[in-house]
């Protein structure tokens, strides 16, 4: 005969299971800032080189190539870590035997992308008039609000990492000049730590 505290457990589980999705990678979570870290390394090189080094600027970037070749790396490495997500959290759904796409995932990718694609448009409109110096705290600002809203909706512990988002985008609109540098430790260096944490904590 089962103790009381099992079946209380098992429904609790259950519960989790129907209205949060668990099935988010922490090794997601590594790819992707591994990628943000490799970009910014080859953003760095396209921007600074052969200035000196520590990541601040003084000036805009005014060389079209140069901005073209950046919008491109950014768009390669959303889509890896889009692509490296979706694999890795099918992979743990089916370790899992879960659905990943429940209800629960569905508002979690609702919650998440919703501000994430209101924040792209907005640092679209931001480039065309030319307020470039701006774009990476909007980036790490509407993506760390975009992390804290999905929270709910999956384990608790990613607002955590929007919150650091949040702080590093702050940061960066008082510090304009370190804008490579907030960019990477926020989408490399904090995905980085947060996808081990979580990896050792919930994957293994």
């Amino acid at each position: 005969m089962r103790k009381p505290e099992q079946e209380l457990a098992e429904i609790k589980s259950m519960m989790e299971r129907s209205t949060r999705f668990l099935s988010l990678s922490g090794l997601a979570g590594v790819l992707a800032g591994i990628y943000a870290l490799i970009g910014a390394t080859v953003a760095y090189y396209w921007i600074y080189f052969p200035n000196p080094p520590y990541g601040f600027r003084t000036t805009f970037i005014d060389d079209a190539s140069v901005f073209a070749k950046l919008i491109m790396l950014a768009l390669v490495i959303l889509v890896l870590s889009l692509v490296s997500a979706y694999f890795l959290s099918q992979k743990k759904s089916q370790r899992l035997s879960t659905n990943l796409w429940t209800p629960a995932g569905k508002r979690f990718l609702q919650a998440l992308f919703i501000p994430v694609l209101i924040g792209g448009i907005f640092c679209l409109a931001l480039v065309l008039r030319g307020y470039l110096i701006v774009v990476a705290p909007a980036t790490l600002i509407f993506y760390g609000l975009a992390l804290v809203n999905a929270s709910q909706f999956t384990l608790s512990d990613i607002k955590y990492l929007g919150f650091g988002e949040l702080i590093l985008g702050l940061i960066s609109a008082f510090f304009p000049g370190y804008g490579l540098i907030t960019w990477a430790i926020g989408f490399g260096a904090l995905h980085v730590i947060y996808g081990s944490m979580m990896y050792y904590k919930y994957d293994r």
